[in-house]
């Protein structure tokens, strides 16, 4: 029977949900794969429409 509102993270409870976080901040390169997809296509609009344009 399972409580609600609790939940157990294996990944959480060794440490690598941690580990993979602090990679990401210091090398600025997402772990998941949504973070890689959006980084990617920003690059890629980026690139096609010459960087990025400031609203004034």
């Amino acid at each position: 029977m399972k409580i609600p509102g609790l939940s157990f993270s294996w990944k959480r409870a060794v440490g690598i949900t941690g580990v993979k976080q602090r990679i990401a901040r210091k090398t600025g390169i997402p772990t998941t794969r949504q973070g890689l997809e959006r980084k990617v296509g920003a690059m890629v609009l980026g690139a096609v429409f010459g960087g990025k344009k400031k609203k004034r």
